[in-house]
């Protein structure tokens, strides 16, 4: 059991349902029209299967690139990071193998469930889209490493990052609970996968020497490091920027800018790239910007619901 755990890498998983959060609590703070009140907007059943569903998604993708890499010897005594299940030889191919198709089954009926307490018998389309876009997540969880034509050894795999647990992600749950499109949420959803598309990156780099060895062509090695470190400070800065500027359309008080405080390990996290000599020393650097990542998605989710002052005075002077 203990390997299995590490092989389903629990550190990225708060990363995972930071779409999720900001996704769902903006559904509660926008009711889609006058007559409906939040409640009746968000719903635990949503949520809920939302969240087993990117949980499942993460695991899937986690174990497929365990079982990719492995098979494949890109993970050898050249990588740097923690070493993984086939690896090390603690998990055979085969159960490996297993698992996925497991996780990949039960990720599978958790979206069907999720889609079908969203539009029940209604919306016929909305749920064949739906069904449709959680089998291209799974699938490409699942062949970003795995196969001949893993997108993941061409340098596409931030791509699928971004646009999956990015925008996918974020306004996908928000349009299960509302059934329309807000334009203004493409903010948020954007930034939230640009850093997730930051610890993806950070991975890349730290891993650029023996991903080169390995022929894995990640757009790290097709860039190289010094390109990287600049596209890197693209990606963190851009997703900074495009959360303050939804804060600003949303109208947000001044006590709702909380959310800034994750700026701050964000901002070390930059300025420790820029002096980074040692790709080494780059790995303490991705639960870093995860868990910051995790930190200003629940920080901005509560914003959208509270003002921080009225909760401070409630606290406090019991309402006076």
């Amino acid at each position: 059991m203990k390997h299995w755990i590490q092989a389903a890498r629990l550190r990225t998983l708060p990363l995972s349902v930071s779409g999720i959060m900001v996704g769902s609590l903006y559904a509660l703070a926008n009711p889609t029209n006058d007559i409906l009140t939040p409640t009746q907007v968000f719903n635990w059943t949503i949520f809920g299967f939302a969240m087993l569903t990117t949980l499942g998604l993460q695991i899937l993708s986690n174990f497929a690139n365990d079982y990719g890499d492995g098979i494949k010897g890109t993970d050898n005594e050249d990588r740097i990071g923690p070493m993984r299940a086939i690896q090390s030889g603690v998990i055979t191919p085969a159960a490996m193998k297993k698992a996925m198709i497991i996780t990949a089954t039960l990720t599978f009926i958790s979206a069907v469930l999720l889609i079908y307490f969203s539009f029940h018998d209604k919306h016929l389309w909305y749920s064949l889209f739906f069904l449709v876009l959680g089998g291209l997540a799974i699938a490409s969880a699942i062949r970003y490493t795995v196969g001949n034509a893993a997108y993941g050894y061409k340098g596409f795999g931030d791509v699928f990052v971004f646009v999956f647990f990015g925008l996918v992600s974020t306004l996908g749950v928000n349009f299960l609970y509302s059934k329309q499109f807000d334009w203004q949420l493409v903010l948020p959803a954007a930034a939230i996968g640009l850093l997730s598309v930051g610890v993806l990156n950070l991975n890349n780099m730290r891993d650029e020497v023996s991903d080169t060895k390995a022929g894995k062509n990640t757009l790290v090695v097709k860039m190289g490091g010094a390109k990287a470190k600049i596209y890197h400070y693209c990606l963190i800065i851009t997703a900074m920027v495009l959360i303050v500027c939804f804060a600003v359309l949303q109208g947000f008080h001044f006590d709702q800018y909380l959310f800034l405080l994750a700026y701050i390990p964000l901002t070390k996290h930059l300025i420790t790239v820029y002096k980074n000599k040692d790709s080494r020393a780059l790995d303490p650097e991705l639960k870093k910007v995860a868990i910051s990542t995790f930190l200003l998605s629940l920080l901005l989710s509560l914003c959208l619901i509270f003002f921080f002052s009225d909760i401070i005075v409630n606290l406090f002077l019991g309402g006076r």
